[in-house]
């Protein structure tokens, strides 16, 4: 009989032991865990101090005595392993409710330790009012705080996902709530353009906003906590919640000398397996290969980890199955806006030195003579060449995750932004558009690799040169209402055939309207009538969220 030895339960672990259950009624499966619960929805933490998930129980997915009876594991709760010996393939683990330790023998080990929230290294740190939250436990004693002490304002250190559904959770509660984030943005994997809305709609939902600020020390006080920042700035608050983000626990794997990656996770095979062919590894404490780069990286998300959970129990049966690389796709509500992303940012392809190109559309999420249609902001991030999908960041207040899905799908399948435009995607007035914003930022792409289009960019209109003139062919009306360009000279669209003689044909034009479309048909008039120009893509809109950055965005010239 074989023996399979499961250390860490959650996403990856109770995965691996479910699967390799169903995938073999033979084997011996032992699952272990250090803390009291075994598989619970930790991306639903934030959701039930929030009140949207009323229940505490319905985070709680499995038992050890409903994985006994469905799955016939052996799962030992409050169970430590504290050291690994390869040559005997035993364990050692430390029951700390016995407070005894004693061995296990394994045939396969699978490790899921998953990873630990980072704490700064700062004064005052330690204080009971100072919580993560990567757990039960976690929420437990955060709703204690909340309930037992009644604090009147909290305070979010970090502006990721859990930061930010923390700040939401915490403003739904009623609480004053400051979020602080050490970078100029929040929401680290979509490019700073696209999370100035973010930072709006944090403000309009009462959240007080501090960027480029990070914590530096803590000072308990007869009323609450004084918090220091780098800003050189005191904040009074009651209660902390710190939301830095997460570091892989490899310590186990450490002392046991298995191979860490460059990132600091345990490096594992395609199949899974550490250093040691009869050890594997899942979940949040593994490097992973990201999709487009190819290079190692740390990426803890619960979907990763659940397929890598499937893949490890497979292997670990006899199968060689691979789990092939990560996107990274996610998704996050943000009060009434969501905001998604998969493959790299623009950022990261800069500091990959990865050569791209860049659209943007902002169409309506269904048609917009129906009602309650809602404008959604897509970014496309492709290659100059073929036009291969490099990576998607949208946000919005519908159908956010279901164009980053498909963008996903269509990375993931190899596919191009040729191929986006040939997409048959589902079409209802109440659900969508004939042209779907993900054709749209296809035909935007393929336009501009074709050669049917020029573009230019937000980031350009900050340096416009003398032999170049800023064009604006929206209404009047539009700019009274929304917003002018400084300096623009103003010709709307369906005047501007019959105003051409009041350009002049030595310039080159930067043409620019709400969203680029009627851009684009200014555009080819004016080049087909022997005109320079070049169209803003995104427009107006796009334009708007680069000068809400809180910080220099630098000047970034694609194709020049």
């Amino acid at each position: 009989m074989k023996r399979i030895v499961i250390v860490g339960g959650v996403a990856g672990g109770a995965s691996a032991a479910a699967r390799a259950r169903r995938m073999s009624e033979d084997a011996e499966i032992i699952m272990l865990d250090r803390g009291a619960y075994i598989s619970f929805a930790n991306c639903g933490l934030p959701y039930h101090i929030g009140g949207d998930i009323q229940s505490r129980d319905a985070l709680l997915l499995q038992t050890p005595e409903s994985f006994k009876r469905r799955f016939n594991v052996e799962v030992r709760l409050h169970s430590d392993v504290i050291a690994i010996d390869r040559e005997q393939k035993q364990i050692t683990v430390r029951d700390a409710q016995q407070n005894t330790s004693y061995l296990v023998d394994y045939d396969t080990l699978i490790l899921s330790p998953g990873a630990a929230p980072f704490i700064p290294d700062v004064e005052g740190i330690s204080d009971g009012r100072i919580q993560t939250m990567r757990n039960i436990p976690d929420m437990d004693r955060i709703m204690r705080i909340l309930e037992q002490q009644r604090p009147t304002h909290a305070t979010v250190v970090g502006g990721g996902f859990i930061g930010l559904e923390a700040a939401e959770a915490l403003r739904q509660r009623g609480l004053e709530t400051t979020l602080v984030e050490l970078s100029g943005q929040v929401m680290a994997p979509v490019d700073i353009e696209m999370a100035t809305p973010l930072h709006s709609e944090l403000e309009a939902h009462g959240v007080d906003l501090r960027l480029q600020a990070g914590l530096t020390k803590v000072t308990a006080t007869d009323t609450g906590l004084t918090l220091s920042l780098s800003d050189g700035s005191d904040l009074d608050t009651g209660i902390v919640i710190l939301a830095i983000g997460v570091r892989p626990e490899t310590a186990l794997a450490k002392a046991a000398g298995l191979a860490l990656g460059e990132r600091g996770g345990i490096r594992v095979d395609e199949q899974m397996r550490t250093s040691d062919p009869n050890i594997l590894a899942v979940g949040d404490a593994v490097e992973i290969t990201e999709w487009v780069s190819g290079k190692p990286a740390l990426i803890p998300l619960a979907g990763p980890a659940n397929r890598q959970g499937r893949i490890a129990a497979d292997n670990a049966l006899g199968a060689k199955r691979a789990f092939t690389k990560t996107q990274g796709t996610a998704v996050c509500r943000v009060f009434d806006l969501t905001v998604a992303a998969t493959g790299m940012n623009e950022k990261s392809l800069r500091r990959a030195g990865i050569d791209y190109r860049k659209v943007y559309v902002h169409p309506m999420d269904h048609a917009s003579y129906f009602p309650g249609a809602e404008q959604i902001s897509l970014k496309l991030l492709f290659t100059p060449d073929e036009g291969k999908i490099l990576g998607a960041q949208a946000l919005g207040k519908k159908g956010v995750d279901k164009r980053i899905d498909v963008l996903a799908v269509a990375q993931r399948a190899g596919m191009t932004v040729f191929d986006l435009e040939e997409l048959e995607l589902c079409y209802a007035p109440p659900y969508g558009s004939a042209k779907d914003p993900v054709n749209l930022a296809g035909f935007v792409a393929a336009n501009w690799l074709r050669g049917d289009t020029e573009l230019c960019f937000a980031e350009e209109l900050a340096a416009i040169t003398a032999e170049q003139k800023l064009l604006d062919v929206r209404t009047p009306a539009e700019l009274e209402r929304v917003g002018a360009f400084d300096g623009a000279i103003n010709i709307p669209v369906d005047e501007l055939r019959d105003r051409l003689t009041e350009l002049d044909p030595t310039v080159e034009y930067l043409v620019a309207c709400q969203v680029g479309l009627r851009g684009h048909v200014a555009y080819r008039m004016l080049v087909n009538r022997g005109f320079k120009a070049k169209n803003l893509t995104g427009g107006f809109k796009t334009w708007q969220m680069f000068k809400g950055c809180r910080q220099a965005t630098p000047l970034v010239v694609e194709g020049e």
